[in-house]
């Protein structure tokens, strides 16, 4: 692996406030009013202490670990919905990021609908809590009931028994989103064990578009008329059972799944395209190479190597580029420049990035892209996770040989990106995706059992390629010190 990255500034040294050798001592107080003085100066330092960990423990925010709150905006949880503050560490489960605003519902959105949202933990946890996005919406978006729940099985809206919750946001079943934002629900105590689907489900009762959505979830996710979010049948439309249920590809308003957990101590946050959005996974069976990247941190710690305790979330979204958004606004599917301090250093508690982004730019930019302007923000998306103190591993870009966009030209830009990513001056580590899934006998394209078909996704073979490839010591220590 090829580390080091020198190419560009992070943020100034933040200044440090005096230590103990620089600060005053106590004031002396002569004779015998010096003990009493020392026992108030002292009952005050204790009162203090006792004030600010009090503070701490029902309101830091739940992003850097251990404690928990009932949401982002200060409100508080009921009696018996929030997480104790000692049982483990605030890690991210799952996440997908806001991608655009979904076709056909921008004038009453989903009123009156349910959305069963089904996702997959890559962490087991005691408590859970969601982010529900309105990033695309034009109007505030009114979520009467939410719940969650663990899947019955995969391939099925129905709930386990006896784990359907109520999910509730500062206290309130109720909630509104506005437009353009996301909102954190408290915490509700609910074992969910690792690999476990789980189903969160929302229900609107007017009407609030654009919806916001991410169209290639690659799982299956249910809709219903009315309101079913505690029904725990999961019966189709269509069934013998009569039931209301019908299959979508879609994963709406949700963008996180939280767990407070002992089995991690932190998030690895990967930003890609659709290749780390795994278009081309099979569906239904979490074979994206991020999830097999989360499988092999978990049975590395397991085997009881030394390696990171982190889990793993996914932040990619098909056609993404560094350096284009979409059309719209808020734009469909903004740049990686754009959404990074959202969708990367906004997940919790963040410990480690890694980035795959840079062949859309190649392959969707009219004529020839600059390999240098790709590079500079490849190069600014660093300086932003350093100025967090956040290390980044950076992938290589693979070979597309074949694909319809395919010419010489671009592949010199992907030739002259890589060289400067294998030569450390981008990253802080290097993922060689390009080495790892390559035809030795054409580099220019990826090996045949590695190619889904189209020459420039992977097979869930190359997907596993990816994960195998990926050198997991890389994900230890923060952001190189800044001079």
């Amino acid at each position: 692996m090829t580390h080091g990255h020198d190419g560009g500034t992070g943020a100034p040294p933040t200044e440090r406030a005096p230590g103990p050798e620089h600060a005053p001592g106590p004031e002396r107080v002569p004779g015998p009013a010096r003990a009493p003085r020392q026992r108030a100066l002292l009952a005050a330092v204790v009162a203090a202490v006792l004030a600010l960990s009090t503070a701490i423990y029902v309101g830091v925010a739940a992003d850097d670990g251990t404690v928990d709150r009932a949401a982002r905006g200060g409100g508080h949880a009921p009696p018996g919905a929030a997480a104790p503050a000692s049982t483990g560490t605030w890690v991210g489960a799952w996440s997908a990021s806001p991608a655009a605003a979904e076709p056909g519902t921008r004038a009453a959105g989903l009123a009156g609908r349910s959305v069963r949202n089904v996702v997959h933990a890559g962490v087991g946890g005691t408590s859970a809590r969601i982010t529900l996005s309105n990033l695309y919406g034009a109007t505030p978006l009114t979520v009467s009931h939410a719940t969650i729940a663990l899947s019955d099985g995969t391939g099925t809206a129905a709930a386990a028994a006896g784990t359907m919750r109520r999910l509730t946001f500062s206290g309130n079943t109720r909630v509104v989103v506005p437009a353009g934002a996301q909102i954190i629900s408290d915490a509700v105590r609910l074992t969910v064990p690792y690999g476990s689907d789980v189903l969160v489900t929302t229900y609107s009762p007017t009407a609030s578009g654009p919806v916001t959505y991410h169209p290639h979830a690659r799982q299956t996710s249910y809709l219903a008329p009315g309101d079913l979010t505690e029904d725990t049948t999961g019966r189709l439309a269509g069934g013998t059972a009569g039931g209301a249920w019908t299959e979508t590809p879609y994963w709406r308003y949700l963008s996180a799944l939280d767990l407070l957990s002992n089995e991690a101590e932190g998030t690895v946050v990967v930003l890609g395209d659709s290749i780390t959005d795994g278009a081309t996974s099979t569906a239904d069976t979490n074979r994206r190479w991020t999830d097999v990247l989360g499988t092999r941190l978990r049975t590395a710690v397991a085997d009881g190597r030394d390696v990171p305790r982190y889990s793993v979330v996914n932040q990619g979204i098909s056609g993404n580029r560094v350096l284009t958004d979409g059309t719209g606004s808020p734009a469909d599917n903004p740049s990686g420049l754009t959404r990074f301090p959202r969708d990367v250093l906004g997940r919790t508690n963040v410990r480690a990035v890694v980035v795959d982004l840079g062949v859309n730019d190649i392959l969707r930019t009219p004529g020839t892209v600059d390999a240098g302007s790709v590079l500079a923000g490849l190069r600014s998306l660093v300086d932003q996770a350093h100025a967090r103190g956040v290390r980044v591993t950076g992938a290589t870009l693979m070979p597309f040989g074949g694909h319809r966009g395919y010419s010489d030209s671009r592949e010199a830009v992907r030739q002259e990106i890589n060289a400067e990513i294998r030569a450390g001056r981008v990253f802080d580590a290097v993922a060689d995706f390009d080495k790892a899934l390559r035809d030795p006998y054409d580099p220019r394209r990826l090996r045949a059992d590695y190619d889904c078909g189209d020459h420039l996704h992977p097979s869930d073979r190359g997907y596993a390629r990816m994960a195998a490839a990926f050198d997991l010591d890389d994900l230890k220590g923060a952001a190189p010190a800044q001079l």
